[in-house]
């Protein structure tokens, strides 16, 4: 919105200026998240505690240590949502269309993690929404979004999957593209749910996550560094990286709240969100493969739910002691701490290798 209503006026002032740079407004959305979070934040999980009385069902057949953290209020993605909201809506060009399919698929899931933990606080369980009904409603969105996307890009990669390191090398998915794209922002959206377990885990690598494509939006976006480090020019993705930064901010500002022990939870309403956002701007970016690296904490987290199940049906017997991966590591007598900076330490080194494949030929 700022820059929509101070861009034109940039040949009348330095400070007007100032908005039609995106690493200004981007910073500017970091900041107006963080401070949503940190004036809200009370307000919100107050409100949280009052609408729920025991907190988030906690899993019966969980890690013993979890049974200490009833009570903690779940939905803490509101607050994720609303500075991520508000602060995207204040600094990004709001004619982009790809601020707005992102906006859009973000919301939808958002939607979709708050019913699902409004069920879970009402029927006082873990099970939530019906899984079909929950994956129908996620390929409608992501459906939507699919055609969206192929209709909005230009059309020389619009179907076209671009592969890391042979920066000249395109695959055309042709109508393909469409249920990849689904795959890719469900897959995102789901994975991260899984990883968010334990008090910080799914935040940090999500912030780091979020300052990654932050930084791939804006050179994918620029024709210049687009041209000089070889990869795929998107016009108008450089736009992304407000909406980067202020999931940055947004996530900062949660794990204030978030960290060990922590006063809320973000549940499927952040989860969910956070995952499709990163999903979608991947997919936007032409950077769907690189996703899978920088988002290798999330991969590794869903295949080891996947090995587990797939195991377990065909032999009885599990691989791990419990899946999620980080509660196979309780199991084994790690304290949730050392989990969680380890993990934050592996999303650190999967990011820098995810950036790396920008230079690499």
């Amino acid at each position: 919105m700022l820059y929509n209503l101070f861009a034109p006026l940039a040949e009348h002032s330095i400070f007007f200026n100032l908005f039609r740079y995106i690493t200004f407004r981007t910073g500017g959305a970091l900041l107006t998240a963080l401070l949503i979070c940190f004036i809200f934040g009370p307000k919100i999980i107050c409100w949280l505690k009052s609408k729920q009385a025991n907190g988030q069902p906690i899993r019966t057949d969980g890690p013993e240590t979890h049974l200490a953290k009833a009570g903690t209020p779940t939905m803490g993605g509101v607050m994720i949502l609303l500075a991520l909201g508000v602060s995207t809506l204040l600094w990004a060009d709001l004619s982009n269309i790809y601020v707005w399919l992102v906006i859009g698929v973000t919301t939808g899931f958002g939607l979709i993690g708050f019913y699902d933990d409004y069920l879970k606080l009402t029927k006082k369980n873990s099970k939530g929404l019906s899984g079909p009904l929950r994956i129908l409603i996620e390929m409608a969105i992501t459906a939507i979004a699919a055609v969206v996307l192929t209709l909005s890009l230009p059309p020389a990669i619009s179907t076209h999957l671009s592969i890391p390191v042979f920066k000249s090398v395109l695959f055309d998915l042709g109508i393909l593209f469409v249920p990849f794209v689904m795959f890719v922002i469900m897959g995102s959206a789901n994975a991260v749910n899984f990883t968010d377990g334990l008090d910080g885990l799914a935040i940090v690598p999500i912030m780091i996550a979020a300052l990654s494509f932050g930084i791939i939006a804006y050179l994918v976006g620029n024709v210049k560094f687009a041209d000089y480090l070889q990869i795929h020019h998107v016009p108008g993705a450089g736009e992304l990286a407000v909406f980067c930064g202020a999931l940055v901010g947004a996530s900062l500002g949660f794990l204030w709240f978030n960290a060990p022990p922590a006063q809320v939870f973000m549940g499927d309403t952040g989860s969910l969100a956070a995952g499709s956002a990163l999903g979608t701007i991947a997919t936007i970016t032409k950077h769907e493969l690189v996703w899978a690296v920088i988002g290798g904490l999330f991969v590794m987290e869903t295949l080891s739910v996947i090995i587990q199940v797939l195991y377990f049906k065909r032999t009885g017997k599990r691989i791990f002691l419990m899946a999620p991966l980080h509660h196979h590591f309780e199991k084994l007598g790690w304290r949730e701490p050392t989990i969680v900076i380890r993990f934050w330490i592996i999303a650190c080194i999967l990011a820098l290798v995810g950036l790396s494949t920008l230079k690499l030929r």
